[in-house]
């Protein structure tokens, strides 16, 4: 079987949304903790720009840039996932692999403190406060993937997946923020195009 045509980019939907949620909650019951950034969570195509980590949209809104993305699928198995498969495909018209395994990016950006006007470093407090602001970001959207990862498929065992690294990312141009790997399983569900379609 192979894959929906729409099941990479709803399961990107879903992440982004799921990871957006865990942010505003956390920012509900940590005071100055921001939630998830209202003008710029989105999905994107390949590797995220950094075009905005401040807050675009006024005081009232959260800043920051939160982006999901993809960056490779390749052919797994039951059995191996997440290893890449290296069986021979195309021998019986199409089989492909049982398994699509699917690596995902989880961006998120914030402001870092940056040099004064006056020339001087950050203070030690803004620092600290950065840094505090970071460390609930990168527990709450690695606790996120871990919880709503398996109800995102519909059958009764639930998804597959394997976190991978999260690294801090920054600080660069007046950003900071973290970088979170996941690869999931994708079954395949559809049916392969009759091969005179194809043609």
């Amino acid at each position: 079987m192979a894959l929906t045509t729409l099941a990479i980019h709803d399961l990107t939907v879903a992440v982004l949304g799921c990871v957006c949620v865990a942010l505003d909650r956390t920012a509900e019951h940590l005071v100055g903790q921001p939630g998830c950034p209202a003008c710029r969570a989105c999905v994107v195509p390949g590797q995220p720009a950094w075009d905005s980590c401040d807050d675009p949209c006024g005081e009232e809104a959260s800043g920051g840039q939160l982006t999901v993305s993809v960056a490779r699928i390749y052919p797994s198995s039951e059995a191996d996932f997440p290893a890449e498969s290296r069986v021979v495909q195309g021998v019986r018209g199409c089989t492909p692999p049982p398994i699509t395994a699917l690596e995902l990016v989880v961006t998120l950006l914030r402001c870092a403190p940056t040099i004064t006007e006056d020339g001087c470093p950050p203070s030690c407090t803004d620092l600290a406060t950065t840094a505090q602001t970071l460390h609930v970001d990168m527990a709450t959207v690695y606790s996120a993937l871990q919880c709503c990862l398996p109800g995102t498929e519909q059958r009764r065992r639930g998804r597959r997946f394997v976190m991978g690294q999260q690294k801090v990312i920054g600080p660069e141009g007046g950003c900071v923020g973290i970088e979170q790997r996941v690869t999931v399983a994708l079954p395949g569900c559809a049916r392969c195009p009759d091969t005179e379609e194809s043609l």
